[in-house]
C-alpha cells in the first residue's frame, strides 16, 4: 500500500476521532487550567507541559521541510513561516510567560504530543511530499485561497495574541487566582483566545486548500468549542457579577 493511501486512511480515522472528541468534551472537561482535578495521574509544571506538547509541531514541520526536495521553492517556505509564526511562539515563548505554579496531568500532555505529532505529519507531509507536483508553485501565492486564507489566519492570530495578553496581565507577580477578563472581545464572549485559534486554523485550511488543512480546522473546533462552553459555565458559577450578556465563543450566538 502506498504512503498516500495510508495517509488518506489515517486522515479519515482522525477526522472520525475528532467527532468523538467533540461530543466527549461536552461531558468531560480536560483536567488542566481552571478545570484541574485529581485522579488523572502524575502532573507536570504547566510551562514545561506546554513546551513539551507544542514543540513537536514546530520542530517536526522544520524537519519535514529540510527532508523535502521542494525546499528550494518559495511557496513551501512561506507555509513554513506562517506555521512557525504560531507554533514557535506557542512552544518556546508562551510557556515562559505563564504566572503561578499551575500543573497539568502528564496524560494530557502525552495526548497533546500525539495529536501534534500526527497533525504535523498530515500538514507538512502533504505540503512537502504528497501534494500533486506543481500544486504549490509560486503562482499559488497569487491565488484567492492563499490571499484570503492569510488574511483570515492573521486576523485570528491577532485575536489570539491580544486575548492572551489580557489574560496574562490579569495576574500580578505571585498571584495565582482567577479574575474576570475585560476589554477587547471579552466584552462579548468568554473565550476570544479560542475564537482566535479557530479563525487561525480555518484560515490555514483555506490558504493550503487541502483535506489535511480542513482536518486541522475541524479538530480545532472539536477541541475548543466544548472547552469554551466549560469556561463560560465556570466563570458564571464562580463570579456572581459575571456579565450576563456574554456568550461563550461567538458574540450574540454561542
Amino acid at each position: 500500500m502506498s504512503e498516500l493511501n495510508i495517509f488518506r486512511i489515517l486522515l479519515y480515522v482522525f477526522i472520525g476521532l475528532g467527532g468523538v472528541v467533540f461530543i466527549l468534551l461536552f461531558f468531560v472537561s480536560a483536567p488542566y487550567g481552571r478545570h484541574a482535578r485529581s485522579g488523572w495521574g502524575p502532573r507536570i509544571e504547566s510551562k514545561w507541559g506546554w513546551l513539551f506538547m507544542e514543540a513537536p509541531a514546530s520542530l517536526l514541520f522544520i524537519l519535514y521541510y529540510f527532508l523535502s526536495w521542494r525546499t528550494t521553492q518559495l511557496t513551501p517556505v512561506i507555509f513554513l513561516l506562517i506555521w512557525q509564526s504560531h507554533y514557535f511562539h506557542r512552544a518556546f515563548i508562551y510557556p515562559f510567560t505563564l504566572r503561578g505554579d499551575r500543573t497539568m496531568p502528564v496524560l494530557i500532555m502525552a495526548f497533546a504530543i500525539i495529536f501534534n505529532t500526527v497533525n504535523t505529519y498530515f500538514q507538512a507531509r502533504w505540503i512537502y511530499t504528497l501534494a500533486p507536483e506543481g500544486m504549490y508553485s509560486i503562482q499559488w501565492l497569487g491565488n484567492p485561497p492563499f490571499i484570503i486564507g492569510v488574511i483570515i489566519f492573521y486576523t485570528g492570530y491577532f485575536i489570539t495574541k491580544k486575548s492572551d495578553q489580557i489574560l496574562l496581565r490579569l495576574r500580578k507577580p505571585g498571584e495565582t487566582g482567577y479574575k474576570i477578563p475585560r476589554g477587547f472581545l471579552f466584552k462579548k464572549i468568554s473565550c476570544p483566545n479560542y475564537l482566535g485559534e479557530i479563525i487561525e486554523w480555518s484560515g490555514w485550511a483555506v490558504l493550503v486548500w487541502s483535506w489535511p488543512g480542513l482536518f486541522f480546522a475541524v479538530w480545532t473546533i472539536a477541541n475548543l468549542a466544548p472547552r469554551a462552553r466549560s469556561h463560560h459555565k465556570w466563570y458564571k458559577s464562580h463570579f456572581p457579577d459575571y456579565p450576563s450578556d456574554r456568550k461563550a465563543l461567538i458574540p450574540y450566538i454561542y
